[in-house]
């Protein structure tokens, strides 16, 4: 396993993580994506820890606390061989002070996370969404003090936008708050608006990318094809309106590309397109999640080897979209390119 700096921190994670929002898996939602209990979590764990997996990413929202719960139960007695990441902010009940990122309850939530994973810390605390009713300086205070009491090690944000991302660092920068290290973002190669924003802000400003849902909200499993109907056990069937959007003629043709390489390399379509991640710009860590071990063990297979340059541009072509306003000048005209290199190059050229 290949390891990397998160951002511009000095903690090391390796280049695939294991996401354990499978781990007691309840409702609509969790259910869908798996019900691992705690024996088979530990199984998962063994595989991940052989074969150098030594992230594990949950957050409360997960099942309402279970996941935590059975990822502290698979990793009881090993705790110093791994790193847990846990999110919080997004809503745990109907009561006022159940969502977002006040004082009161990252205190609390940071807590709770604490004795449902049955650790004294937490390695990486992220916020699981931007709470724009919170004073960015109380929220920075708040988590600068769960540091210094040594119950967070790093900390990080989930699904922010640029200026929301920027306001935080630029707030923490003035009043000497940690900064955020990682964002923990949807990126895959039929979803690249990561590019546009948010990865030339992490370049500049030293944030690692820990990615979620590289497969595409499982749409680049391999058991997708065009003409086809979804395979019975999709989660799709369930889940497509929770994931992102994708239009069908762009899904099909990343996946006709991803096929091509397929049977160039021997590799699996999800080995491939977790691959291509891994030689990403600002990539630190790419999550994994699985329902079995057969889905681990092959997603283990997207490391040790290298897509070529002339498959990585195929596949840049294939998942390309026209860039939004303010970005497409950027990408289209040559003036503005020679201005603001490499920061805004198009993607599959950012460096």
């Amino acid at each position: 396993m290949e390891y990397r700096r998160l951002g511009a921190s000095g903690l090391m994670v390796p280049a695939l993580s294991f996401g354990a929002g499978t781990f007691g898996g309840r409702g609509p939602l969790f259910g869908s994506w798996g019900t691992t209990d705690t024996r088979e979590a530990r199984r998962l764990v063994d595989i991940c820890l052989d074969a150098g997996i030594t992230m594990f990413d949950t957050a409360d929202v997960y099942s309402a606390g279970a996941s935590e719960e059975v990822l502290g139960e698979a990793i009881k007695g090993r705790r110093d061989q791994v790193i847990i990441s846990t999110k919080t902010s997004l809503p745990m009940g109907d009561g006022p002070g159940d969502a977002g990122s006040s004082r009161s309850r990252l205190i609390r939530a940071c807590e709770e996370a604490l004795r449902r994973l049955g650790t004294d810390h937490l390695d990486l605390f992220q916020l699981h969404a931007f709470d724009a009713g919170t004073p960015v300086e109380e929220v920075l205070d708040t988590l600068g003090s769960l540091v210094r009491a040594g119950k967070v090690r790093y900390t990080g944000v989930s699904n922010f936008s640029g200026w929301q991302v920027m306001k935080s660092l630029a707030t923490a920068e003035r009043h000497g708050h940690p900064r955020y290290v990682a964002h923990q973002v949807y990126y895959s190669l039929i979803g690249r608006d990561y590019e546009w924003e948010l990865m030339p802000l992490a370049l500049d400003q030293g944030l690692g990318a820990i990615v979620w849902s590289p497969l595409g909200w499982g749409r680049l499993t391999g058991r997708i094809r065009r003409g086809m109907p979804l395979p019975p056990g999709s989660r799709l069937h369930r889940t497509a309106d929770y994931g992102p959007p994708v239009a069908d003629e762009h899904l099909y043709g990343v996946i006709d590309a991803l096929d091509e390489i397929a049977q160039e390399t021997g590799k699996a379509v999800p080995q491939i397109a977790l691959n291509w991640l891994l030689q990403r710009p600002t990539v630190s860590s790419v999550l994994i999640g699985a329902r079995d071990e057969s889905q681990l063990r092959q997603n283990l297979g997207a490391v040790g080897w290298s897509l070529s340059p002339e498959q990585m541009a195929k596949l840049d072509a294939a998942s390309h979209r026209p860039a939004p306003y303010p970005y497409f000048p950027y990408e289209r005209q040559e003036g503005f390119a020679r201005l603001n290199p490499p920061v805004f190059a198009a993607p599959g050229q950012a460096a």
